[in-house]
């Protein structure tokens, strides 16, 4: 079916006809489209940055559980996903013309004992080999573990050396993949980002010289602001390691100044939940609110989860030829981001869910 769509399409803001066929967007007249859309507000589909489909609190699910997290994504408009690491293969959910578009990163690279179990791959040394696996097996991005406690430390460290993450990066890129990694700290920031890091995830340790760095280098973070929220309990559950506990409570208590000094450095900053495990999916929203709270304009934190995130990814949004992946609205997000929670219409691939 040919459809027809009228209404305020973001960002620009300007009132449109959009016509979809064959899943695909057409900004001319296609005669014969029934209209299904006239009136409020078009918003290029919403994008989880730092999602992990298939993954659950006791580890990997099997697919039919999976599927239901998918669901519950798309259902709060995510219509697309960077999947930062799942122990499970979800490419037979790629192919399910109902579910968010996911782009795969494959499994988290972590050394033995450095990172929650049966979720990632664990190797002694030979990182740029594992990055090589699972930059062919994944959709573009490899995920590497930064930092975990170290509990010989007793604390937050890093998994690897300068030099490792060096040759593992440059393996990564020369298979035309792209690298992000899990950091909490701020000792395994530096040698990441030196390495040509292509994103963080968290990033709560970010200092103002390593901010500086990611500015200059044009590295992305993804802050995960809800899933921050949860340090405190990890520091209540950590009482045998006091410097740790102590240093996740640090972490939490400066997030809102962390990240919104990135913001202000011009770090390029995307909403992702880490939903999955202990964050429920579908809450997407709550990351855009919260990036707002913390120095976003309202229409920064929805592009941070809509048209942004799309270019940054490579899925352009609401243009001649881009998939017809669009969320309706009754009224403006930008002046109230609490209408993002009550989606008119979601329409993925040209198809009304």
């Amino acid at each position: 079916m040919t459809t027809h769509l009228r209404g305020v399409v973001l960002p620009d803001g300007e009132p449109r006809d959009l016509w979809v066929v064959n899943g695909r967007v057409r900004t001319r007249p296609v005669p014969g489209a029934q209209t299904v859309v006239d009136g409020g507000f078009l918003v290029p589909g919403l994008v989880d940055a730092h999602c992990h489909v298939g993954l659950g609190p006791q580890g990997g699910v099997e697919l039919p559980e999976a599927v239901e997290q998918a669901v519950t994504d798309r259902d709060a408009g995510t219509l697309l996903i960077r999947d930062c690491g799942s122990p499970i293969d979800t490419t037979p959910l790629q192919e399910r013309l109902d579910l968010p578009r996911i782009i795969r990163a494959g499994r988290h690279i972590a050394r033995p004992k450095r990172y929650l179990p049966h979720i990632g791959v664990e190797i002694e040394s030979d990182l740029p080999t594992a990055v090589a696996e699972q930059a062919a097996y994944g959709d573009g991005w490899v995920k590497l573990v930064g930092d975990w406690i170290d509990r010989g430390v007793g604390d937050l460290a890093p998994l690897w050396t300068d030099e490792k993450l060096a040759q593992a990066i440059k393996v990564a890129h020369d298979a035309g993949a792209k690298v992000t990694a899990h950091v909490f700290g701020e000792d395994a920031l530096p040698g990441l980002i030196n390495a040509g890091i292509d994103c963080i995830e968290h990033g709560t340790g970010l200092t103002d010289d390593t901010i500086s760095l990611m500015a200059a280098r044009g590295t992305a973070l993804v802050p995960t602001l809800i899933n921050i929220e949860t340090f405190p309990g990890i520091a209540d559950r950590a009482a045998k390691y006091p410097a740790y506990a102590n240093h996740m409570r640090a972490l939490h208590a400066r997030v809102s100044t962390t990240v919104a000094s990135a913001i202000e450095a011009g770090v390029p900053v995307y909403a992702g939940t880490d939903a999955g495990g202990g964050i429920q999916h579908g809450r997407i929203v709550d990351e855009i609110a919260a990036l707002h709270r913390v120095g976003m304009s309202a229409a920064d934190a929805i592009g941070a989860a809509s048209w942004n995130a799309r270019e940054w990814l490579g899925f352009p949004s609401l243009t001649e030829g881009a998939a017809a992946d669009i969320v309706v609205y009754d009224e403006d997000p930008r002046e109230n981001l609490d209408v993002l929670r009550s989606p008119r219409m979601i329409m993925l691939r040209g198809r009304i869910h």
